[in-house]
């Protein structure tokens, strides 16, 4: 066993304007298998979230819903979290950025920088609507890129190239509000001098943990030069009040990365954690971020920048995954296709959507497919046909003939299958540890499949008819039990309420990673009960009915 790490886990922050989708679960179930892995490991790991609450949208939306803003992200931050805890998504703490712990280290943060001179001001030209009657947020203003032409791009960086630039800057604007042409007006903003950490962004780059893509898109930044971050946005605003300017309040780019601190410093608050430990300089613990591709300049340059300008530790590692298509496109409303997580959660089992996203995500930032005829298929065809069908194979046998006890020593132990079994779990670890689940899956049913072929080569069905086979029909189906256990220990990361079910079946409790889960000479299986079943087609025509507009 390795030495234990203590570990600091986080995923992006929901938006609080509208409800989880498919496309959001990917990350959330992405970090949440990590983090039981690495408990399972014996190691300290702790996982943190919040939603991101402030922003003119949620300002915007608040208005035309008649509420208070801080009535509707508590309504929608009810709604994240009931919709995380279906989907056995196990945060130690889920906060909000609208809260004190949040405003207190941004205004610590933002007094650090400004005190080391990392903070101007400047009269700017922002886009107006003279018809709303505000200053518009960049992705209030929609246009054509100004780097590489593409249209409808937001007014802050571009889908199609990944460009960032200034609403200023941007082709044929218009007020996504009003339809209306934006006019210039002038107005003072704050500003990080983010250029001033070219070099130490760049040393800090090559040893921390990034994909070979981000990478190559952070050179490309790099090349294209950093540019100082406008950090304040024009009342009216749903957010945080700049210490000594009024009307002045902070973008929400800038207190939501914060929100991870807020989190945890609540989480500490409530357990008796040392919140030092894990964010000061030189921090012995492990930071480790999960983030969708597009949202890697901020939390690569903007956010580390700002930890080191204001005496902080720097995250160990950002881990960026790809989009969610479905049936090879993009989610959309008009097709049918965005399915929130509530419509998915009334017709299907959150374990099986949690075992495909896992059984496709590698650790490059590559879009994953949730192709619905493929995900009934291979539901239907690893989980139910090849690992639960291990125990439902065996367990009748073990009760009918040997009063439920199954033989988990001599030759069982000693058999090749279980010491092959039990050294895959080194193997199936690395992959957890990386990021590469796919491959973790491929061996978890390679495994599968050998039981399972052992099974029918033994056939217990027909031992169980003839004379004098009892001590090899015992054998054999007490060494199904011993590798499904195994089966479940690897897949508790990715399927904890399955596994729970199994662990009731077996009557075992699996804590640890490398400890054998049955080993006891003679152990006593409880009655066995459908761990799982089948997903019929007609539950998902039934979601994507609901789906469509």
């Amino acid at each position: 066993m390795d030495k234990q790490r203590n570990i600091l886990v986080t995923s992006a922050l929901p938006y609080a304007n509208g409800p989880i989708h498919v496309g959001h679960l990917l990350e959330y179930i992405q970090t949440d298998v990590w983090a039981r892995f690495q408990r399972l490991r014996g190691h300290d790991c702790r996982y943190v979230c919040a939603d991101d609450a402030h922003g003119t949208p949620i300002m915007l939306k608040a208005r035309e819903e008649g509420v208070e803003p801080e009535a509707l992200i508590e309504r929608i931050t009810a709604e994240h979290r009931r919709d995380f805890d279906d989907f056995l998504i196990r945060f130690d703490n889920y906060y909000t950025t609208h809260s004190e712990e949040n405003r207190k280290f941004s205004n610590l943060i933002y007094g650090r920088l400004k005190d080391k001179g990392l903070i101007s001001s400047r009269r700017v030209v922002q886009a107006y609507d003279e018809q709303a009657e505000m200053f518009l947020p960049d992705r209030f203003i929609r246009g054509d890129c100004p780097r590489c032409g593409a249209a409808d791009q937001y007014g802050d960086c571009c889908e199609a190239c990944g460009a960032t630039y200034t609403p200023a800057e941007l082709n044929n604007a218009r007020s996504v509000l009003s339809g209306a042409k934006p006019v210039k007006r002038e107005s003072k903003h704050y500003f990080f001098e983010l250029a001033q950490f070219h070099e130490p962004l760049r040393r800090w780059l090559k040893s921390a943990a990034f994909q070979p893509a981000i990478r190559n898109k952070l050179d490309e930044w790099f090349e294209a030069g950093l540019r100082d971050w406008d950090i304040s946005r024009d009342g009216p605003y749903f957010g945080f009040e700049i210490p000594d300017h009024p009307g002045k309040y902070f973008y929400v780019w800038l207190d939501a990365p914060i929100g991870y601190m807020a989190s945890f410093k609540q989480y500490c608050e409530r357990e008796g954690l040392d919140f030092d430990r894990y964010w000061q300089e030189n921090s012995p613990a492990e930071l480790h971020h999960f983030i969708g591709k597009d949202i890697a300049y901020f939390h690569s340059l903007f956010w580390p920048a700002m930890l080191e300008g204001a005496g902080f530790r720097k995250p160990t590692a950002i881990h960026c995954h790809g989009f969610v298509m479905i049936n090879g496109k993009k989610m959309s409303k008009s097709r049918g296709t965005f399915i929130t997580a509530r419509t998915y959660l009334n017709h299907l089992d959150p374990e099986y959507l949690r075992y495909y996203f896992v059984a496709k995500l590698g650790s490059g930032v590559e879009d994953i497919n949730l192709n619905l005829d493929d995900f009934v298929q291979r539901v239907n065809s690893d989980l139910i046909g090849k690992i639960v069908n291990i125990a439902s194979r065996c367990a009748g046998f073990i009760h009918k003939h040997f009063d439920g006890k199954i033989l988990c020593r001599g030759a069982v132990g000693d058999h090749p299958l279980n010491r092959e079994f039990a050294a895959a779990g080194k193997r199936i670890a690395g992959f957890y540890e990386t990021l590469e689940y796919s491959a973790a899956i491929r061996e978890i049913t390679a495994l599968a499949d050998k039981a399972n072929q052992y099974i029918d080569q033994h056939k217990p069905w027909e031992m169980a008819k003839q004379e004098g086979t009892d001590a090899e029909l015992h054998e054999v189906c007490s060494l199904g039990l011993v590798l499904f256990a195994h089966l479940a220990t690897y897949l508790k990361p990715v399927l904890p309420a399955m596994c729970a079910r199994a662990e009731e079946f077996l009557d075992v409790e699996i804590t640890r990673w490398d400890d054998s889960p049955l080993t006891a000479e003679h152990h006593r299986i409880r009655p066995f009960k459908p761990l799982m079943t089948r997903i019929e087609k007609e539950r998902v025509d039934r979601m994507l009915k609901d789906t469509a507009p």
